[in-house]
């Protein structure tokens, strides 16, 4: 994908990986960059950094867990600032506990937002994109969306939906020129990470380098852009581990012999 001079629209924009996505893609000389998150404080703080790159910023206050008011705000989003070219599906949150002790309310949230916040935005915008046919949606996954973690049952769920929508959505929307990408960084240095308990053994990446790795994917047209050595790493061992069932089953034929 070329950038020079489109216009992106950035879920989860006011910090961690959303953030650092909408200043490196200024960098690269995309035109208009649509911010969107709940804390306008926030994203006019990011819009005021954008700006130094003489990049156009608007931040949109909005609220994703509301289907509805997302829908209209999409539409009116289309209209006032023209056609997106690229979607970046971002906003996330992670309530790391065991599930035997989570809260209905913290399940609950992380799925409003990590799952049904982004099939609310992305539905108006692919129609449009499709209509239009030109576009590009990326949908923020994660390496807990190939291999699960625990205390982190939820999120990981969500975060492998995120792969199975991705995967699907990049089939229907192929006939009308709209390509579909997830991207699946490893444990980033965010405000959302800081506060785990477990996987302190594990080296977090930055924000900056999962917004650098986004670039170079879209440049090379990915449809999975994984970040960092640990993720290819962690990739490639599952893939070569024998399932569950085929350990259980050798096991089982050496007692027999």
């Amino acid at each position: 994908m070329n950038l020079l001079g489109k216009t992106a629209l950035i879920t989860g924009a006011s910090r961690g990986i959303g953030r650092a996505i909408a200043l490196e893609l200024a960098k690269q000389g995309v035109s208009r960059i649509l911010l969107v998150a709940r804390d306008v404080n926030r994203l006019n703080e990011v819009a005021a950094e954008i700006a130094v790159h003489n990049v156009e910023a608007i931040a949109l206050p909005m609220d994703l867990t509301q289907p509805q008011a997302v829908n209209v705000a999409a539409a009116q989003t289309w209209r006032d600032y023209g056609p997106i070219d690229l979607l970046v599906n971002c906003a996330g949150v992670a309530h790391q506990t065991s599930f035997l002790k989570a809260r209905l309310l913290q399940i609950e949230s992380e799925i409003a937002t990590n799952l049904v916040g982004m099939y609310a935005l992305t539905r108006p915008i692919a129609r449009r994109m499709a209509a239009r046919r030109q576009g590009h949606i990326v949908n923020v996954s994660s390496l807990m969306g190939k291999i699960a973690a625990p205390t982190m049952a939820t999120y990981c769920a969500t975060k492998f939906a995120i792969l199975g929508f991705t995967q699907a959505l990049r089939g229907e929307l192929a006939p009308y020129n709209v390509q579909v990408s997830a991207l699946l960084p490893s444990l980033t240095d965010t405000d959302m990470v800081r506060e785990f308990n477990w996987f302190r053994w594990v080296s977090p990446t930055t924000a900056e380098k999962v917004a650098q790795a986004l670039v170079r994917g879209l440049r090379r047209g990915s449809s999975e852009i994984l970040v960092g050595w640990q993720t290819w790493l962690a990739v490639w061992c599952d893939r070569s581990r024998p399932p569950f069932w085929k350990s259980w089953y050798n096991r089982r034929r050496r007692r027999r012999c």
